[in-house]
C-alpha cells in the first residue's frame, strides 16, 4: 500500500482544507490552507499556503509565502497590568460575569498586528509575536521565536530570533525588491516561470539597473 501523499491540484479558488476553520479573513488565488489550520482577522494573499496546523490571527501574509506546520502568527498577549491576566476579565460572557465582553482588549491586540511581506518562508514550530514586520524574502528558522522585525531576505533563527545571514547580497536584495515579480499576473508569471531559479541572471534581465 502506498503512503505517499497525494498531490493537490490547487486552482485560482483558495483552498481550505475540511479540517480548518477561517473567519472574518479575506483569502487571496491560488492560496492553500492546511489541515487544522484557525485563520483570523487576517488576510493571506495570493500564492501563500499554510502545510498544516497554523494559527494566525490579526495579520497580513504576503503573496508566495510558505508556512510550514505548527507555526503561530501573533499569539494573543494578556493584560499583565491587570489583577488577574486570565481571560475571564475580557472574555466575561464566556464565564458569566457579564452579559458583554470587553471589547478594550481585543482592540488592543489589533492594533498590535502582524505584517509579513511577500516570498517569505517560516520554519515549522516557529512563532511570530505580536507587532512584528518581517520583510520580503526573509527566511525564519524552525522553532524560531520572533520579537523583532525582520530585514528583507535576511535570515534568522533562535529564541529570541536574531539574524544569521543573507539570501542575498543587499544590491541583489534591493532589485529583487524594485522588480516586485510578486505583483506580476499570472501570464506574466507563466511566460517568465523558467527564469525564476538563476537570481542573478533574473536581476540581470529585469533589475532597473538593466532596464
Amino acid at each position: 500500500m502506498s503512503t505517499k501523499k497525494e498531490e493537490r491540484i490547487l486552482s485560482s479558488e483558495p483552498y481550505i482544507d475540511e479540517t480548518s476553520v477561517v473567519t472574518h479573513s479575506e483569502l487571496g488565488e491560488w492560496v492553500s490552507i492546511g489541515s487544522h489550520s484557525l485563520i483570523q482577522e487576517s488576510t493571506i494573499m495570493d500564492y501563500t499556503y499554510t502545510d498544516g496546523d497554523a494559527n494566525i490571527i490579526y495579520a497580513t501574509v504576503g503573496k508566495f509565502c510558505s508556512i510550514a506546520s505548527h507555526v503561530r502568527i501573533n499569539p494573543s498577549n494578556h493584560p499583565m497590568w491587570r489583577v488577574t491576566q486570565h481571560h475571564m476579565t475580557y472574555r466575561r460572557r464566556q464565564y458569566q460575569f457579564a452579559a458583554t465582553d470587553d471589547a478594550s482588549i481585543f482592540d488592543w491586540r489589533k492594533e498590535d498586528s502582524v505584517t509579513i511581506g511577500h516570498d517569505v518562508w517560516i520554519g515549522h514550530n516557529a512563532i511570530v509575536m505580536p507587532g512584528v514586520t518581517v520583510g520580503n524574502g526573509a527566511v525564519i528558522g524552525s522553532g524560531a521565536v520572533v520579537t523583532k522585525d525582520v530585514e528583507p531576505y535576511m535570515i534568522v533563527a533562535g529564541v529570541p530570533a536574531k539574524p544569521i545571514k543573507r539570501r542575498f547580497s543587499k544590491d541583489i536584495a534591493q532589485q529583487l525588491e524594485e522588480i516586485s515579480w510578486w505583483d506580476w499576473d499570472r501570464s506574466t508569471l507563466e511566460e517568465r516561470f523558467d527564469q525564476l531559479n538563476d537570481v542573478e541572471r533574473f536581476v540581470e534581465r529585469y533589475g532597473k539597473k538593466n532596464g
